[in-house]
């Protein structure tokens, strides 16, 4: 039997190649060796909603914008790496073709980078920005300057300077028996403390960072931690047998 991870993994790759052919950009796009391609975990957290969430492979290529207009993205801009990668830029870009969802940035010319300015319905403010995180980990520098590898977890957050934590839960998959119970953890990605007072699935963590999750019927379902000045977590995927 397929794993959760594993069927999602194999459902965007055929929604990818299931789709029309992308239209031409203006600047023709780099022929891309395989190697610089990788399969990365994104998630886009808007203000109120996960705007995508899932396994994505992508990479290097010109990413056009409304206000930046088109540019190459493989992480060389600026002279960040010495070869070509794949970025987060380059994941937001091919969800957003591949998923049917807008996006927009600035592109600044120093900096050989764009700056995302907003992602499906939510467009920064004067004091809420779109900030980038890989492994929960703020980057030193742009999304087309920075280098992703495979497996890396890839976090657009929306007003993110101005949140306590981003919520990770673990594990964020399970599988148990109707009637039984599953202690899930609910933690600081960011920092690896545990969140007191989260919530998930009508449960409130402790002191511990844990909930105990207790399921009544069968089924397949998702819940996120969510907390007070908090990004909501990734998705806990529960199956009920």
């Amino acid at each position: 039997m397929l794993s959760l991870t594993t069927f999602l993994t194999t459902t965007t790759l055929l929604i990818s190649l299931t789709h029309a052919i992308p239209k031409p950009a203006p600047v023709p796009a780099p022929s891309v060796p395989a190697s610089e391609y990788s399969l990365i975990n994104l998630r886009i957290e808007g203000s109120t909603t996960t705007i995508y969430e899932g396994p994505l492979l992508s990479g290097p290529r010109n990413v056009t914008t409304p206000s930046g207009g088109t540019h190459l993205c493989d992480g060389t801009n600026n002279g960040a790496n010495p070869t070509p990668g794949n970025t987060p830029t380059d994941a937001l870009a091919t969800a957003s073709q591949f998923f049917r969802f807008p996006f927009d940035g600035t592109f600044d010319s120093q900096f050989d980078d764009f700056f995302i300015t907003s992602i499906g319905p939510d467009t920064e403010t004067a004091t809420e920005f779109w900030g980038l995180l890989v492994n929960y980990q703020f980057t030193p520098v742009g999304g087309c300057q920075y280098e992703v590898k495979a497996g890396d977890k890839v976090l657009w957050a929306y007003n993110a300077f101005n949140l306590a934590h981003f919520l990770e839960v673990t594990p964020s998959e399970v599988v148990v028996k109707k009637g039984k119970s599953q202690t899930v953890k609910v933690i600081d990605g960011s920092t690896g403390s545990p969140v007191q007072g989260a919530s998930i699935d009508g449960v409130t963590t402790d002191a511990n960072g844990d909930a105990v999750l207790t399921f009544g019927k069968k089924g397949f379902f998702e819940y996120k931690a969510t907390a007070p000045d908090s990004l909501r977590s990734n998705a806990l995927y529960v199956t009920v047998v």
